[in-house]
């Protein structure tokens, strides 16, 4: 069984067990299944924070993508147990910035960044102040970042 997402360090930790599905025929995670798992994880962590990605699409307001960085460092194999481990980074004034690294308990696989602006849905328009619920629940995860690098270095 893995362990439940949780914060360590700074980082929110979302585990993941490579399924057959997440690779290609030789057995390695395919490359584009690392962007689902950041999804996964970018949407768990505003979870953990009293917003679910729902709630906000409900309200009318997506995060898209609008900036994407990835790194591969090592591959990683079916069965292989991993953390999707996810941040955000210093707000820029329409983005929110989210860094990530991928690990499997001995080494460094994928580092990355994504960029997302919050948009209006109805007028397809980005908005220039984030919801006050996304605000909400961002000031939570910067508060749990610093939290749990406090934590880290005790």
């Amino acid at each position: 069984m893995l362990p439940e997402s949780h914060w360590e360090s700074g980082w929110f930790n979302y585990a993941v067990r490579v399924q057959p599905q997440h690779t290609d025929y030789a057995g390695i995670v395919w490359h584009g299944t690392y962007l689902n798992w950041m999804e996964a994880a970018r949407v768990e962590c505003l979870r953990s924070s009293g917003v679910g990605f729902e709630e906000l699409v409900a309200a009318g307001f997506n995060l898209p993508v609008v900036a994407l960085s990835l790194r591969y460092h090592h591959s990683i194999a079916m069965g292989e147990n991993v953390a999707v481990m996810t941040r955000i980074a210093k707000p820029e004034k329409l983005r929110l910035n989210w860094e990530y690294e991928i690990r499997t308990t001995d080494r460094l696989c994928v580092t990355a960044t994504v960029s997302l602006v919050a948009v209006d849905m109805s007028k397809g328009k980005i908005l220039r102040v984030l919801p006050k619920v996304l605000e909400d629940s961002i000031d939570k995860i910067t508060h749990s970042q610093s939290a749990s690098m406090a934590s880290a270095n005790l």
